[in-house]
């Protein structure tokens, strides 16, 4: 199995990388909490865990730009033949390459979040861009 989660509302060409995973076992019926671990630190052995979009492997938290509305998140799952090859920390391209062929089923949930913009707030850094994006 394989997970991709990813931000198509964010102010970037592409959809924002929030999280890569591989070889996740069938039969597990679920990534605990803390499964993906934060950004920087990757797997221990940094081989199930992509680059998100901010070029760190690990999960990037949701973090929508103040006042930007709201953003989905779209978790795509998918069930695959085998367990891909994949370079030691790919990013969205390499992986979705690696998967090409071995899909056998795929499913989503997108969940919906946003962080309203208090009033009198600023909103400088607002069209700041990932790197790679």
């Amino acid at each position: 199995m394989a997970l991709l989660v990813e931000d198509p509302d964010a102010p970037a060409p592409h959809p924002l990388v929030h999280a890569l995973v591989w070889n996740i076992p069938p039969d597990v019926g679920g990534l605990p909490e803390g499964a993906i671990v934060p950004d920087g630190d990757g797997a221990a052995d940094g081989s199930d865990v992509g680059r998100n979009s901010y070029l760190a492997e690990g999960w990037l938290p949701p973090d929508p730009p103040k006042g930007h509305g709201a953003h989905d998140y779209v978790f795509q799952l998918f069930a695959l033949s085998e367990v891909p090859v994949i370079e030691a920390n790919p990013g969205r391209s390499a992986f979705l390459e690696a998967i090409h062929g071995k899909v056998l089923a795929a499913g989503f949930l997108i969940g919906t979040y946003s962080r309203d913009e208090p009033a009198g707030s600023s909103t400088a850094g607002a069209g700041l861009r990932p790197a790679g994006v």
